[in-house]
């Protein structure tokens, strides 16, 4: 992993190297400083990934030829030699578990080594983390609005920027809060669930009832075979009935497409209803399939919904299914899972609340993987501290001033067990006591001193990586995935809102803000 890395950290990573300061020891900190998709929070994500890449920080042979091809020709000989030697056995790491609610300006990752090392770093850590951070936050925005009970799926692999883009955006997606994905490799790397339904160009891809084969299927109890598709074809008749449809509206190729997954899958009938018409083609076509299999012991699983308005369509569509199942006798057909997809974003999670809706499952895919209202986090990586001495950008512009000295990380909160604050302190400070009254400087109120009285006290971040080994057992996705949401619930209403949340405040104690005071001056 070394090489990924941006040519500008290689030339100061030579001038320092060059001024015999590489070796002085140094921290940088990790963190952004707007929250993204104007909301107030994100889901820390990617630190496995980044922990494992420090493990794997090497510059092989190939990597030195190459970086003496690009560098200076007046870069000394000596320098390369001493890149071969460079590891991260100095190195230590701490960070926000993955999974954590994390918020501006807060650092969630702390890297602590010689001065090269710890420069060396910047890009490939930001490169790790910045885009899992925010497809998680992307996800968790789409949970949120869907609420705990609706099943979600991903389904960006099309849509993403290429296929590593497309299983991080799986990955991440899953520890956000959605319950499946389609992609296959998402689902044999990582243990996601795989979900997916059948496409338009399946049942296009059939003409009439005569080109299904084979056309037998045995009762699940067993028994002599049945035509399945003269079956199907009878029940037609019985819905379109029912439904006050004219039979010959329902198209047989689509009839024969449903009839012929039935056949390959009749454990797992499922249907896509919009192909021709929903109302007189695919609706009673699926009807009468899943009762003819009904008929033989089997259970449809599932329809989908990909264009039109997939509210109103999710009602009609139970409308029938409850109807029939009543006809005919057959109560679980009125609970066949209805999933939509078809460009869904959050508007149209906030309209399939709004107008109501008989949804059980969405599948989310171009407005999940892209994240097009905001395609980056903004994270940031910087210096801290050099050499024992705190490190200050100091600049005009108060949000991109940078919290000087190694830090540790409090979040407080209140009796109702919801965090109302975090709180920076240098290292070197006691931790805040439980019950006792804290004078706190809040970021962006930093002239004015407040006090608050913190009933639970969490120190957020831990010691991941130390000698060149990772050094905690990492969780699994799973486990990730519930900490993600158990991070989530524990946030007040009025700060996981999605749109104008109540601002959370992060605020530095009294010694570090006289810190910060004094290096201003001395600027």
């Amino acid at each position: 992993m070394a090489p990924l890395a941006d040519l500008y950290q290689l030339t100061m990573a030579y001038g320092q190297w060059r001024a015999g300061r590489h070796r002085l020891p140094a921290a940088a900190e990790l963190f952004f400083r707007r929250a993204p998709f104007q909301g107030g929070f994100a889901l820390v994500a990617g630190v496995a990934e980044g922990l494992r890449s420090l493990r794997a920080f090497r510059f092989s042979a190939t990597d030195v030829a190459y970086l003496r091809s690009v560098l200076p020709t007046t870069t000394e000989d000596a320098f390369f030699d001493y890149l071969a030697t460079l590891d991260t056995s100095e190195v230590t790491v701490s960070a926000m578990p993955e999974g954590s609610v994390v918020f501006p300006r807060v650092p969630f990752l702390q890297v602590k080594g010689p001065l090269l090392v710890v420069q060396l770093l910047e890009t490939t850590l930001l490169c790790l983390v910045s885009y899992a951070s925010l497809v998680a936050t992307n996800a968790a925005r789409f949970r949120l609005l869907a609420g705990p009970d609706m099943k979600l799926m991903e389904i960006g692999l099309r849509r993403a920027q290429g296929p590593d883009g497309a299983l991080s955006a799986s990955k991440y997606s899953y520890i956000g809060g959605f319950d499946f994905t389609s992609n296959i490799l998402a689902g044999k790397l990582f243990g996601i669930p795989v979900c997916g339904t059948i496409a338009h160009s399946f049942i296009m891809s059939f003409t009439s009832l005569e080109e299904v084969e084979p056309r037998e299927l045995s009762p699940l109890a067993g028994g002599q075979p049945v035509d399945l598709p003269a079956l199907a074809e009878s029940w037609l008749g019985r819905v379109c009935e029912l439904l006050q449809t004219p039979p010959e509206k329902a198209k047989r190729g689509e009839l024969a497409a449903f009839v012929s997954y039935a056949i390959a899958f009749p454990k797992d009938f499922q249907g896509l209803l919009d192909t021709y018409c929903v109302k007189r083609s695919g609706l009673p076509n699926f009807c009468a399939v899943a009762l003819a299999l009904h008929q033989l012991g089997y259970k449809a699983i599932g329809v989908r919904l990909d264009s039109g308005d997939l509210a109103q369509q999710s009602k009609e569509v139970r409308k029938v299914f409850r109807a029939c199942g009543a006809h005919f006798q057959v109560p679980w057909f009125e609970t066949i899972p209805i999933a939509v997809s078809n460009d869904i974003s959050e508007q149209s999670l906030e309209e399939f609340s709004r107008e109501g809706s008989d949804i059980d499952v969405i599948g989310v895919g171009t407005n999940l993987v892209t994240c097009p209202l905001q395609p980056s986090l903004g994270c940031v990586y910087k210096l801290v501290e050099v050499n024992s001495s705190p490190c200050l950008k100091l600049t005009e512009d108060e949000e991109k001033m940078t919290i000087p000295g190694t830090k540790t990380i409090y979040r407080l909160y209140d009796a109702d067990g919801h965090p109302f604050m975090d709180l920076m302190a240098l290292e070197e400070e006691p931790s805040p006591s439980v019950g006792q009254e804290l004078v706190v400087h809040v970021l962006g109120q930093l002239g004015e001193a407040s006090t608050v009285i913190p009933i639970t006290v969490e120190r957020l971040h831990q010691t991941y990586f130390r000698n060149g080994q990772v050094c905690e057992p990492l969780p699994s996705l799973l486990e990730v995935r519930n900490h993600a949401q158990v991070s989530l619930s524990q946030l007040h209403p009025a700060h996981h809102q999605l749109y104008k949340p109540q601002p959370y405040p992060v605020a530095v104690t009294e010694k570090l803000h006289r810190l910060l005071a004094e290096l201003q001056e001395a600027t």
